[in-house]
């Protein structure tokens, strides 16, 4: 076969041309240190780079987005736990000082002036928020648990569930008090008023101060019950019912004053429910049927007003906001099942693993704290104004005006009733911190539980983050592995192919230099 001048030209160009090219991607590498630059120069490659950078994106939005964030929302609820924990061991401490029945007057300031401190704070915690986000309010994070600022025209329809581990028994009830005599009636033996104690089983609402009509009654009133052996449900509105026993009378009073003039009214089958303090006072045999049939109340009222600080209602209850009649938002914590409707707010923290961050404020913050804590510094406070009144009549005694016989007699017979009212007020104290001591080691355990919780979530979540850094570097380092070249190894081709280059177009070079006209 003749070989001809033009084919080895031709045979050289290609083969300069290749290795141009061979230089050319070869140059490439060294630029991005990339096996490839296009998807056709090498498919399984590209259909590899494709599948791993798509994996470590969806790693990276777990291990450098999501995890920190739920870590973050994490440490926030946990600081706040810390601080409610403080705050309950602060109040339960105050309790066992009240509940030993030995105070001072400097001991009765000490723990009236703690408990109000500390009752601004009870709830404070709850409203503990991260970026924005309230961290114990379920779904609604753009809002706080409990009112800001004393909101007086806001109204809710309210509905709260009772069971018989919610009735209080023999809580104490005081009518009268002594007073300090003056010149004027110091002998006037008529004016000493007599203290009379009543003690009944009762209930008491999350909120006090719930509306009345204008005759007295309570406005949107109604309590259902149901049977613990059946579904079968009632209503106790303001007739007499044949449920419970007997016949069964629910009475109100504006107010706590009115009922105690009505000489402590509770028959054994009433129901008095006393709008002013929020407190559903139960009569023996009412009391005593919920606790052997095991009943469950349901009770509906409306509430306007709410003082700051004072917990939001639908975070606890079913309820209704009705401050805009027309233009009611309805609000279910419980289905018609009575279950909790939780409201998790969930992180997906890996593929196919989520992790629930939030803890709702039902599920630690009880809402009868505040309330107990109101009743200890009004007990308080009481005790503090009956030791005062002796204080002074005891010191009216040692003055020269009241040095006879007379006004000493007169003078005994005020303190002994001023002394009554002291030990009335000691007594319960004593009773109501005892109670009240076993009341906040309840709470604190709610609160421990939780801190528990949380912190095996943050142990979790540290397990799931250490994955996947080891995951994330081993995918880094496939992807790697898959399209990147070592500069080293780029050099020593790149070299190779630029020598190879350089010989071709020598070698062309001297094909071109011999023609036929040589050999002529």
């Amino acid at each position: 076969m003749r070989i001809t001048n033009n084919m080895m030209l031709r045979t050289s160009s290609n083969n300069i041309n290749g290795n141009k090219l061979n230089v050319n991607d070869l140059n490439n590498q060294m630029s991005s240190q990339k096996k490839i630059q296009r998807p056709s120069e090498d498919p399984v490659i590209a259909i590899r780079a494709l599948r791993l950078r798509s994996n470590l994106s969806e790693i990276n939005q777990y291990y450098e987005r999501n995890i920190p964030d739920a870590d973050a929302w994490l440490g926030v609820t946990e600081t706040a736990l810390n601080n409610m924990q403080k705050i309950f061991k602060d109040i339960r401490t105050q309790c066992e000082y009240g509940a030993t029945g030995t105070l001072t007057e400097k001991d009765r300031d000490t723990i009236l002036t703690d408990l109000k401190k500390l009752r601004e704070q009870v709830y404070a915690e709850g409203n503990a928020d991260y970026a924005g986000r309230t961290v114990f309010t379920g779904y609604r994070t753009n809002h706080k648990l409990t009112f800001l600022t004393e909101e007086k025209n806001t109204t809710y329809n309210i509905t709260e569930n009772f069971s018989l581990k919610d009735i209080e028994a023999e809580h104490r009830y005081y009518k009268g008090t002594a007073e300090v005599p003056t010149n004027a009636n110091i002998n006037d033996m008529d004016a000493i008023v007599e203290i009379d104690r009543y003690s009944c089983d009762r209930i008491r609402f999350a909120y006090e101060g719930l509306d009345t009509n204008d005759d007295g009654t309570l406005k949107d009133f109604e309590i259902s019950f149901t049977d613990g052996t059946t579904d079968d449900k009632g209503a106790l509105v303001y007739d007499s019912i044949t449920n419970m026993g007997g016949g069964v009378n629910v009475r109100t009073y504006k107010n706590i004053e009115d009922w105690k003039n009505a000489d402590f009214a509770v028959g054994d089958n009433d129901i008095v429910v006393i709008a002013e303090t929020g407190e559903m006072l139960l009569g023996k045999e009412v009391s005593d049927s919920i606790k052997s049939n095991d009943y469950k109340l349901s009770v509906d009222y409306t509430k306007t007003g709410f003082a700051s600080g004072e917990l939001r209602p639908e975070y606890y209850f079913n309820c209704t906001d009705v401050s805009d009649p027309d233009n009611p938002i309805e609000y279910q914590k419980y289905d018609d099942d009575g279950s909790e409707i939780h409201q998790d707010i969930n992180y997906i923290v890996s593929m196919n693993q989520t992790l629930t961050v939030n803890i709702n404020a039902s599920d630690v913050l009880d809402e009868s704290a505040g309330r107990d804590v109101d009743e200890m510094i009004d007990a308080m406070q009481k005790a503090i104004e009956a030791h005062d009144k002796v204080d002074k009549i005891d010191a009216m005694m040692k003055q020269a005006e009241y040095a006879d016989d007379d006004s000493q007699v007169a003078l005994q017979k005020w303190k002994d009733a001023a002394q009554k009212e002291a030990d009335y007020a000691d007594d319960n104290v004593r009773k109501l911190y005892n109670t009240y001591l076993g009341n906040f080691d309840d709470y604190m355990t709610k609160v421990n539980l939780a801190v528990t919780t949380v912190g095996s979530k943050g142990d979790q979540l540290a397990l799931t983050e250490e994955r996947m850094s080891n995951q994330q570097l081993t995918v880094e380092e496939l992807k790697a592995s898959n399209e990147d070249r070592e500069i080293s190894d780029i050099i020593i081709d790149y070299t190779s192919a630029f020598s190879a280059y350089q010989a071709s177009l020598q070698a062309a070079g001297k094909i071109n230099q011999n023609t036929l006209l040589n050999y002529i």
